[in-house]
């Protein structure tokens, strides 16, 4: 009986490994990875399962009602949040922005309960930075997008790649910020069109040109640092907004979908730019 019940585990045992053996060929494929020798595949391998098994633990909870977002795999699966730290580009500077006016909320303003801008066609649609660190450049031409369209009553995408080689004061794909960013536009008066100025994903001899122009900038507001009600308001009455957050835990990485909360997280150590196009609430949860 002993014997059987040993045949039996061990078919079970080979089972599971070869399933799992499946979806890692299937992720290679999918992701087109490619590996520096078996030592590397290995360790990527390592990698991948700790993170399924993350991933696994992680929404029992969702399930549970005990968190707010799920997980899953995606093409960082196979990486740890150190690996995935170069493409988190922002690079908050010791120089403040003592020549940027701080937003003020009008007191008491009523604010709507829910913002969503997408719906109201200042955003565009879901841009890919690639293997490199210009989240700074994507959240800028965000925000810039959005008030030229209020301006213009036309969305026009705007070339991260033209910011990713001109603005001197940022570092390219090694990173920079927004407020760069917006202060190159302003001075040269004008950033390319995405179409006229394609991504490319790595760092490139600057090309701008004014005939190509699709908006400008005349300057910026800053938020009070931290202040989520300044944030809120901000988003409500001038449209999306770019801002900085620290997203150096692996359960953004692996992120899918709901409301990202990371208790870990912190408000002052920031890497990454995003773009805020709305707040609402969602099963309870406010975001």
């Amino acid at each position: 009986m002993k014997g059987v019940c040993l045949i039996l585990a061990l078919v079970v045992c080979a089972s599971a490994l070869s399933n799992v053996d499946k979806e890692w060929e299937q992720f290679k494929t999918k992701f087109e990875k490619k590996y520096i020798g078996k030592e590397d595949e290995a360790n990527h391998y390592k990698t991948f399962l700790a993170n399924k098994a993350l991933i696994a633990e992680h929404n029992k909870k969702f399930d549970n009602g005990e968190v707010t977002f799920k997980m899953a795999v995606n093409k960082f699966a196979d990486m740890t949040a150190e690996e995935t730290s170069y493409l988190r580009g922002y690079k908050s500077s010791p120089i403040t922005n003592e020549n940027a006016p701080i937003y003020k909320p009008v007191e008491g303003e009523a604010l709507a309960a829910t913002v969503d801008w997408r719906n109201e066609g200042y955003v565009t649609g879901v841009k890919d930075q690639g293997q490199c660190g210009s989240c700074w450049a994507f959240s800028s031409t965000g925000s810039l997008e959005g008030q030229n369209f209020a301006k213009t009553g036309k969305l026009v995408s705007l070339s991260e790649q033209n910011l990713v080689d001109c603005v001197t004061l940022c570092a390219g794909c090694n990173g920079g910020q927004m407020t760069y960013a917006f202060n190159y536009v302003k001075n040269n008066n004008g950033i390319d069109t995405e179409a006229s100025y394609p991504y490319q994903a790595r760092d490139a001899t600057c090309r701008y040109s004014a005939l190509n122009k699709g908006g400008t900038c005349s300057g910026y507001t800053s938020i009070a640092r931290g202040s989520e009600t300044g944030l809120q308001s901000a988003t409500a009455s001038v449209g999306p907004i770019s801002v900085a957050i620290d997203a150096s835990k692996i359960s953004y990485q692996l992120y899918a979908s709901g409301v990202y909360y990371e208790s870990s997280c912190s408000s002052t150590s920031l890497d990454h730019g995003v773009l805020v196009v709305g707040y609402g609430t969602e099963s309870g949860s406010e975001y």
